[in-house]
């Protein structure tokens, strides 16, 4: 399992690339959320680091939209 994606890696990736990311990203949270639901999660931390990242590709990606709209 990955640690938490930081925001500077983020940074260098293109749109179809964060999208593809949050699309893993989601897949595994889903996941995550039936092993917590049977009692099968290793690192319950996981969940909040997976969370975290998905906050970060959505927030980077409200920003690039707003600033191709503003130019």
């Amino acid at each position: 399992m990955a640690k938490a994606t930081p925001k500077t890696d983020l940074v260098g990736k293109t749109d179809d690339q964060l999208s593809e990311s949050l699309g893993e990203l989601k897949r595994e949270q889903f996941n995550l959320r039936f092993q917590a639901a049977t009692n099968q999660l290793e690192r319950p931390s996981r969940v909040r680091e997976v969370r975290k990242d998905i906050a970060r590709i959505k927030t980077l990606q409200t920003q690039r939209t707003s600033a191709a709209s503003a130019k």
